[in-house]
């Protein structure tokens, strides 16, 4: 299984970290409101960002990082990987 820590921008211009290894199915789930609580009212999203992780012990790892970054930071990053 292919593991991806992602980041989504929320129609609100929200940003929501999780991890899948899925994407596709994932981001359908998140687009019909069914993924999770948090962008079950703020659809559609969009995927800005995805980096591929070892395994699920990984991405959860990635995740954490990447949720205990203030929100500059977590722009910054997604501009990095757009390079």
């Amino acid at each position: 299984m292919n593991w991806l820590c992602y980041i989504l921008r929320c129609a609100d211009d929200t940003l929501y970290c999780g991890i899948t290894n899925d994407l596709e199915k994932r981001l359908a789930a998140h687009n019909a409101g069914t993924a999770s609580k948090y962008t079950r009212t703020r659809v559609p999203v969009e995927l800005v960002f995805a980096a591929p992780c070892a395994d699920r012990s990984a991405a959860s790892k990635r995740e954490m990082e990447i949720k205990s970054l203030k929100r500059a930071e977590k722009l910054v990053l997604i501009q990095s990987s757009l390079k």
